[in-house]
């Protein structure tokens, strides 16, 4: 199924689903996907459909051409002078960065080319990011008077203060293995091992409880801006709560009598 279509034009989202595993591919490859104001919404529109699909049980978020997202539209952006456009925009962006990790399915970010801005943010908001040896990452806005507010708010969650300041101030682009170093991807690999690693990991979470991935991925996330007495508090009642639910009766008694375990979702 693809993302609605606009006339005369692909759809701005590529969707393809295979053994449990959702590709959404940003589809205008040619001027390295940006996240204009339809290609957010055709984007919401499949996170939001995937949410309610049991049999999905990982999203890989992708790109079509030669990069995987330059950020916002600056063209459609400098159209557009009224600052409640403006604000409409960016609050769909923030409320689709947010779906991706309210989504109960992990989501994985393969990133190849460029990842800048508002698409460096997007690779911080997957769970996982696997990146293509030779992808680049930045937050370019102060080169042409947008500071890369937004994006930010992604990307410190990823890696330390005073690095995505760095990258900020800078504006200047960051390696695949920099942003392995600093936290933003989770594996580097040769652009020809791409699909595999990311393969790997959704094969991974596709044999474990698609429940227990659910509840302990909103957990994770419900958790981590607290503070420390009020997160273990939290989730030492998640703990309870899941050490008494059927996918830990099942786990613990495979576990004990040396057998793979039989999820039931």
């Amino acid at each position: 199924m693809n993302a609605p279509l606009e006339a005369g034009l692909q759809p701005y989202i590529l969707s393809d689903t295979h053994g449990g595993i959702a590709t959404l591919t940003l589809n205008r490859g040619e001027r390295f996907n940006p996240l204009s104001r339809d290609m957010i919404s055709a984007l919401q529109a499949e996170l939001d459909r995937i949410a309610a699909d049991s049999l999905v049980r990982t999203v890989v978020i992708a790109g079509a051409g030669k990069g995987f997202c330059a950020g916002h539209d600056l063209k459609e952006l400098r159209a557009h002078g009224d600052l409640d456009w403006q604000k409409e925009l960016f609050d769909a962006c923030s409320v689709m960065m947010l779906t991706l990790t309210r989504l109960p399915q992990p989501v994985i970010a393969r990133v190849h080319g460029i990842a800048t801005a508002a698409g460096c943010q997007l690779v911080s908001m997957c769970d996982l990011a696997v990146a293509a040896d030779t992808a680049k990452f930045a937050l370019p806005g102060v080169n042409v008077g947008v500071f890369c507010t937004t994006p930010a708010v992604g990307v410190v969650r990823n890696i330390a203060r005073k690095r995505v300041m760095e990258m900020l101030l800078t504006g200047e682009t960051i390696d695949a293995a920099t942003a392995l170093a600093w936290g933003l991807v989770n594996r580097v690999v040769p652009a020809a091992e791409l699909d595999g690693a990311v393969a790997r990991f959704a094969e991974i979470i596709g044999g474990r409880s698609a429940s227990v991935i659910a509840q302990g991925k909103k957990a994770f996330y419900a958790q981590v801006d607290l503070g420390l007495g009020a997160a273990y508090d939290f989730t030492g009642n998640v703990m309870a709560c899941s050490a008494i639910d059927a996918a830990a009766q099942e786990g613990i008694d495979a576990f004990v009598e040396k057998r793979a375990p039989r999820w039931e979702g």
